[in-house]
């Protein structure tokens, strides 16, 4: 057997083994592209307001409203306070299960409560538990099979990589008349489906190979920790990241109450051009309270984090983009550059387009196996009833009678 036959039965069986999961990882990527643009339409209701000329309320008593929306029974885990005169608050109450399987059932509740951040008016009370993004986003990073379909998510995607690698094998032209036919299609109007389907399969997944190569590499910095540990070492010159700093807070301060009015003061002024501030509420008295400085488009990975006292509100310290080492600065744009965001527009068209591209190389694929395996069955056949040929008909001869 020749080194490329090898390789196609290689291709063959991973891409089977591999191909449900690749189409689903494809289509959940398409949608995910443009879920921002997607989300500014369909829920434009609940995330933007009118502006009023009357200030913002405080964003304790936003929360105080948020809390008395939901219940006490429910703990909220973060909030989002919009830093554009048209955005609306965003509060999030989340419990987890941690020993259950899939996605519904890892899930107690999960509660966003949007509000108008001038009037405390309540837009929307929403399950995240059931929104359409949501799962679409962890169908596309779990299957929503939680830990066990994480790994069948990073196992496929190393599989997908390999599948693209030894696909260039196969495509690889012997010479320059083969390659005319590689590079581009060569369709006429007796072409017929079969020889279309492989030039699909064939010169689109060429030209996309790169762009599909990178979303993989960058999906798997999520799904292995080693993976995403040996990239931050590799980028860091060998060397391991060093320890953040750890900030506490001052129990002897304690007070019932976050002092998120006083944290809120402080982070607009030092970072003023922010889109919207994040709040993470520390889940211990000790705990700081961070906050993450947001921006949206193309400088969406320089977020910066600050931390502060959460009984006092004073200021502990703050890591920028700036002060990061590259393996962080790396990490930081993963998600960027996987959903093709780093570069605008053009780059989630891009993303887009390899997403489906990623979806369609499956079907195709298998479409072109399907159609070998039949024709194979076909010529099988034939070259059986050629090694017995049926005897030509004798009129002379006696039909044979039962005795």
């Amino acid at each position: 057997m020749t080194f490329k036959k090898l390789i196609g039965l290689l291709h063959l069986w991973l891409g089977l083994a591999s191909g449900l999961v690749v189409f689903i990882l494809g289509i959940t990527g398409c949608i995910y592209a443009f879920e921002e643009e997607i989300r500014d339409v369909v829920y434009q209701n609940h995330l933007y307001v009118q502006p009023l000329k009357q200030p913002k309320l405080p964003v304790s008593k936003q929360f105080n409203i948020a809390q008395k929306t939901l219940g006490r029974a429910f703990d909220f885990t973060n909030f989002e306070i919009s830093n554009t005169p048209n955005g609306s608050s965003r509060f999030f109450a989340y419990k987890a299960d941690e020993e259950a399987i899939t996605y519904f059932g890892s899930r107690e509740y999960a509660y966003n409560i949007y509000l108008n951040p001038y009037t405390g008016s309540v837009l929307k009370v929403e399950n995240n538990k059931y929104e359409f993004f949501t799962i679409v986003l962890y169908l596309h990073y779990d299957l929503l099979l939680g830990k066990i379909g994480k790994q069948i998510v990073g196992w496929s995607t190393i599989i997908f990589i390999v599948l693209l690698l030894s696909g260039l094998v196969l495509w690889w032209p012997k010479n320059k008349a083969a390659a005319k036919q590689r590079v581009w299609f060569q369709w006429k109007a007796g072409t017929k489906w079969k020889r279309k389907n492989y030039d699909l399969h064939n010169v689109v997944g060429f030209y996309f190979l790169g762009i599909c190569l990178i979303i993989a590499l960058t999906g798997l910095v999520w799904a292995f920790s080693w993976f995403n540990e040996s990239v931050q070492y590799l980028v860091n010159g060998g060397s391991p990241l060093a320890s953040t700093t750890i900030v506490y807070s001052d129990t002897t301060a304690y007070t019932s109450k976050l002092a998120v009015d006083e944290i809120d003061q402080d982070i607009t002024k030092r970072i003023p051009d922010a889109t919207s501030y994040s709040y993470i509420i520390p889940k211990k008295k000790k705990d700081a309270l961070t906050v993450n400085a947001l921006f949206t488009g193309t400088k969406r990975f320089k977020f910066v984090t600050h931390q502060y006292d959460q009984h006092s509100g004073e200021f502990l310290q703050n890591r920028r983009y700036e002060s990061k080492p590259a393996a962080e600065k790396l990490r930081n744009m993963n998600y960027d550059i996987h959903v093709g965001s780093i570069l605008g527009l053009p780059g989630k068209i891009l993303a887009f387009l390899a997403s489906f591209v990623a979806a369609s190389l499956p079907v195709t694929g298998f479409a072109i196996w399907w159609g070998r395996r039949k024709k194979s069955k076909r010529d099988t056949g034939s070259k059986a009833n050629s090694a017995h040929p049926a005897k030509p008909f004798n009129p002379k001869r006696k039909p044979v009678t039962s005795s």
